[in-house]
């Protein structure tokens, strides 16, 4: 099979590479000069354990390269994976597909035949229509399908995940744009992972609810930091209580000073906001985000308090 990768960043770089891996024709196409000229004369631009090794090995064997040409990527290709940057808009916390919607449209003019358009990238529920809208609009009479394939990498062990995923979402709804990615990933399948196969709906809000609730799970564990610290009670000890219970499971139970990273802050932002559009405001995600802002405060000032008052002249 082959494919094309719109965005070399950190998931659309993973993802490529781990096709690659698994027998796939992958072209990547990065418009970032800086980056693009890094990834072709073999420099790694993030950093994670053993990509730069199966980036280079692919390379050689000629299954994984890098340009800018979008024209020449999606020649020939059975889909094209839409992995650019979703930042949190600047005022309101949605999501901003700005990059999406116009590499949406530059994948239409580009294409000369039928393709599986997917999403890679975290998008809003309802992106994947407005994205075959787009498309509808640049070509009238283009052939194409559009499917949502979110990720679930996590910084470290994202290599890992991709090749032995605790699951594979992909939201499509023609049987044919579902044979096309079934093949794609049918050596994930060989080893037993689960394909789950749903709505174009379902497969963007999954990606939300996964992070939302495991931003809330952090945040738990924060609050009962607190209340330990309070009652004479040891959270680690806590957390290791209700943690061997097989129903909650002893990941995320580390208490410190609130989750922070690319995706939770974003993701549980992005979350609240589609809630509240579409009328069904999630408490829940409302209170987790207010309850982290409010715990980094609390720890930030801990810290000066720690100092005497003043962390000015102080380098920490």
């Amino acid at each position: 099979m082959r494919i094309a990768m719109i965005g070399g960043g950190y998931v659309g770089l993973v993802s490529g590479a781990c096709f690659a891996d698994l027998g796939v024709e992958v072209a990547v196409v990065e418009t970032d000069a800086a980056k693009l000229d890094a990834l072709q004369n073999g420099r790694i631009p993030i950093y994670e354990p053993g990509l730069d090794r199966l980036v280079a090995e692919n390379v050689a064997a000629g299954r994984l390269t890098f340009s800018d040409d979008l024209a020449t990527a999606v020649a020939g290709v059975e889909a094209v994976f839409i992995a650019v940057g979703t930042p949190t808009r600047r005022g309101d916390g949605h999501a901003d597909v700005s990059y999406v919607n116009a590499a949406a449209e530059q994948v239409a003019r580009a294409l000369t035949g039928y393709a599986v358009v997917v999403t890679k990238s975290t998008v809003p529920v309802g992106t994947g229509r407005r994205i075959a809208q787009i498309m509808r609009h640049a070509r009238p009479e283009l052939e194409f399908d559009v499917a949502s394939n979110p990720e679930f990498l996590r910084e470290g062990s994202a290599i890992g995940d991709f090749m032995r995923p605790d699951r594979v979402v992909i939201g499509a709804e023609s049987e044919r744009a579902r044979e096309v990615l079934r093949r794609l990933y049918r050596p994930l399948y060989l080893i037993e992972a689960p394909i789950l196969f749903t709505s174009l709906e379902t497969a963007e809000l999954t990606k939300y609810a996964a992070n939302s609730f495991l931003a809330m799970k952090v945040t738990f564990i924060n609050e009962m930091a607190d209340l330990c610290e309070r009652v004479g009670a040891d959270v680690q000890d806590v957390a290791r209580g209700i943690g061997l219970d097989g129903r909650i499971g002893r990941k995320f139970l580390n208490a410190g000073p609130g989750f922070g990273g690319s995706c939770f802050p974003k993701d549980t932002l992005a979350l609240m906001r589609i809630a509240q559009d579409w009328g069904a405001p999630s408490r829940l995600v409302e209170a987790t985000v207010a309850v982290n802002d409010a715990r980094k405060s609390a720890m930030s000032a801990r810290i000066v308090q720690a100092f005497g008052g003043s962390v000015h002249p102080t380098i920490l």
